[in-house]
């Protein structure tokens, strides 16, 4: 990829933009000590959710703006097109341009996938993967266990007034095709995500209002589904693995962590007995402190 920018130090505080390939790619500096660069979910949500302020206190977050999410960084084909490899092509750029020899690398949920094939296919400058929130496999495999987990979502929750407004939200997961449908629906599910977000309302509803998202079709650009099922070749992940999952995950729930464990050679596991899907919202130290000692454990 031909690339363009105007910045001097790539490491200093604040956002940086460069051009990649003609397109806008965008990342977010803040805290400082080891480089990890993260990679959110969606795909097409926002990176903004994914700030981790505990660990910004001891570790340098590089919060990546995936390339979709902003106007000025979608690809010709948008919505389609935006596969893992392109993700990890953006992301080889991105590295490159920070000047240092190695990264650790964290991707939550849709990220996760996308760090876990980076680290697979270009893996000379990762010094270790955090795979927060994600799986071995996509297709029907995966959303029959979270239908499973969503069902067991509804029995806890029966008969709470908020429950038939995130059902309907998870029904229109299958018709988005725009911006909105997809704000829409990420906020509206969102509630599930959590462990017990009623409980804890007043402190994450401001969180859930915050939510921005773009719509990503999860086509290429032959209008193909990308299917994943890396579990022969995670089997031989070089980088270090840490697999961090919340017990209560309705998405990308403890099966698959306990999955990714037994594939990935020599992975450490962290289940968060008291997180959903945002397990560095809901249990912020315990969740810092992992990723902290992980990075340090294995910068060298």
């Amino acid at each position: 990829m031909n690339t363009s920018t105007t910045h001097t130090d790539p490491l200093s505080p604040g956002t940086h933009s460069y051009r990649a390939g003609g397109i806008v790619q965008r990342y977010h500096v803040h805290g400082s000590g080891p480089v990890c660069v993260a990679h959110s979910g969606g795909p097409g949500i926002f990176y903004e959710y994914l700030r981790m302020p505990a660990l910004e206190e001891h570790l340098t977050m590089v919060y990546v703006e995936p390339v979709g999410t902003s106007e000025d960084s979608r690809l010709p084909s948008h919505p389609h097109g935006y596969t893992r490899e392109r993700y990890s092509r953006f992301l080889q750029v991105l590295i490159n341009r920070l000047g240092v020899a190695k990264v650790h690398l964290l991707g939550h949920s849709h990220g996760a996938f996308v760090a876990a094939y980076h680290a697979l296919h270009r893996p000379e400058q990762v010094a270790g993967v955090v795979l927060y929130e994600g799986a071995p496999v996509t297709g029907p495999e995966h959303g029959a266990e979270a239908g499973r987990m969503v069902e067991a979502f509804v029995a806890k929750h029966a008969g709470h007034p908020g429950l038939p407004d995130i059902l309907a939200a998870f029904e229109a997961m299958a018709t988005i095709s725009s911006d909105e449908q997809t704000l829409a629906v990420a906020r509206g599910v969102l509630p599930s995500y959590f462990a017990d977000y009623w409980a804890n309302e007043e402190r994450l509803a401001p969180f859930r209002d915050a939510v921005r998202a773009a719509y990503i079709s999860g086509l290429d650009e032959d209008l193909v589904p990308e299917v994943i099922d890396d579990r022969a070749a995670l089997k031989g992940l070089e980088p270090p693995a840490l697999v961090i999952v919340g017990r209560h995950d309705v998405i990308c729930g403890p099966r698959w962590g306990y999955e990714l464990d037994e594939l990935i050679p020599d992975a450490q596991l962290l289940v968060l007995e008291n997180s959903g899907h945002m397990g560095h919202v809901e249990e912020p130290e315990v969740f810092a402190e992992a990723v902290r000692a992980f990075v340090l454990r294995t910068r060298a």
